[in-house]
């Protein structure tokens, strides 16, 4: 099975679905992501990205709210805070890494900072 990303004019993915290998593939039974564009684009309208379920192509596995980034051919997630930042791998990293002393942290944007989150007691 192969998983089909639709766009908007923007990029951004609209909706993920799953196509029969038969539908992707040419005469030959070679898949190719063009021709199972073109089924989608044929039974629903709109513009296909194909996105790896494992990740093994375009960094990441697109979801609802991704973008497809063309110059880097990616699907990115939605960026969590304004001050956080892509890297070469497509992933947001926070401006100040988050430590690593096993405790659970989460992110304070106004503060531009870790925060330990409460224990359980």
């Amino acid at each position: 099975m192969a998983h089909f990303a639709e766009i908007d004019p923007n990029g951004v993915v609209q909706r993920v679905i799953v196509v029969a290998n038969k539908d992707t593939a040419d005469a030959n039974g070679v898949e190719k992501e063009h021709i199972g564009a073109a089924f989608c684009e044929s039974l629903l309208g709109g513009t296909w990205k194909q996105t790896s379920y494992n990740g093994n192509f375009r960094k990441h596995y697109a979801g609802i709210g991704y973008t497809y980034d063309a110059a880097l051919d990616a699907f990115i997630p939605p960026q969590p805070y304004p001050s956080w930042t892509l890297d070469a791998d497509c992933n947001w990293q926070a401006p100040v890494p988050m430590p690593s002393d096993g405790k659970m942290y989460t992110w304070d944007e106004a503060a531009q900072a870790w925060v330990a989150a409460p224990q359980e007691q």
